[in-house]
């Protein structure tokens, strides 16, 4: 069955199979009646009389759920640190760039369909709590298309380091296999700052 942008299939052959609350599934008759489709749930249409007292309580409850999920945070927005900075524009990403003064600032690229940078974020937000002194940007690849594009971001997840002055430090593509290669350049380019006498030292 195909849902249509329209936002109303009509089920004219079709039976919907519903739990009730005895927790036995009941095949419903598909006669005048309608599902309208909105915001990633769905609800019965006024003929919704017709179904049995028992599954009603079931499908209110599907849409409350529902209406649940919309409200819970994104996985990356899920325990972040405050040291860690959604962008949504290149504005913000200028503004935050040229606000981090000499700090590290480590810049992540993502997307909210990359099951790789899903896998990765947890251990992101570990390194960015043991490390309040850099500034980690979340860069969502969808919401920045011509942001990733004037970047020549290709691949999912990527990262690049920036610190003040010297612009560009660092740039490449890692995993969650490859996270001792985000290690070792945060390593790498914190112990530069050591030298400057910017920070103390906070190993991974």
């Amino acid at each position: 069955m195909q849902v249509k942008s329209a936002g109303v299939q009509k089920l004219s052959d079709l039976s919907i199979i519903s739990l009730a609350s005895n927790g036995v599934c009941n095949t419903l008759p598909a006669t005048n009646r309608n599902l309208s489709f909105s915001n990633g749930g769905f609800s019965v249409s006024s003929s919704f009389a017709a179904i049995s007292r028992k599954t009603r309580p079931f499908l209110l409850k599907v849409n409350a759920a529902a209406a649940e999920t919309d409200d819970q945070p994104k996985w990356w927005e899920k325990n972040a640190g405050p040291n860690m900075m959604d962008i949504h524009s290149t504005e913000e990403f200028l503004d935050a760039l040229s606000q981090a003064g000499d700090r590290l600032v480590i810049v992540e690229f993502f997307g909210a369909w990359c099951a790789s940078c899903r896998a990765l974020f947890p251990k992101i937000c570990r390194i960015a709590e043991q490390h309040p002194e850099i500034i980690f940007l979340k860069v969502n690849f969808d919401e920045n298309k011509p942001l990733c594009k004037s970047l020549n971001i290709k691949v999912l997840p990527y990262f690049h380091f920036y610190r003040g002055s010297d612009g560009l430090l660092d740039s490449f593509s890692c995993s969650l296999a490859k996270l001792q290669k985000l290690k070792d350049a945060i390593a790498a380019h914190n112990k530069a700052l050591h030298k400057e006498g910017f920070l103390e030292d906070n190993t991974l």
